[in-house]
């Protein structure tokens, strides 16, 4: 069990490190004419962060995601590496 789980954290991080990465390389793709259509993308989540106002301190919390195709890309290229492995 103890393994499966070790698994599934490794995968974790494949897949975040392939969508860090593509999304790295879509935002440098967007400067090459032939390659923007890497950088085309969406961008969801909270574009004003809320505040919690206690009194004696404020908490913000926001979280926005930027997703592009060199993203989706690099998460399923990651996904094929992890299965190889």
């Amino acid at each position: 069990m103890a393994t499966r789980d070790k698994n599934i954290w490794i995968l974790l991080v494949f897949i975040l490190s392939g969508l860090v990465i593509g999304g790295l390389l879509g935002e440098l793709a967007s400067r090459v004419d032939m390659l923007w259509w890497l950088s085309y993308g969406e961008s969801f989540g909270l574009s004003n962060p809320v505040e919690l106002n206690l009194n004696i301190m404020t908490v913000t919390f926001g979280l926005m995601f930027k997703i592009n195709i060199a993203s989706i890309i690099g998460m399923a290229i990651s996904i094929f590496i992890y299965r190889k492995v």
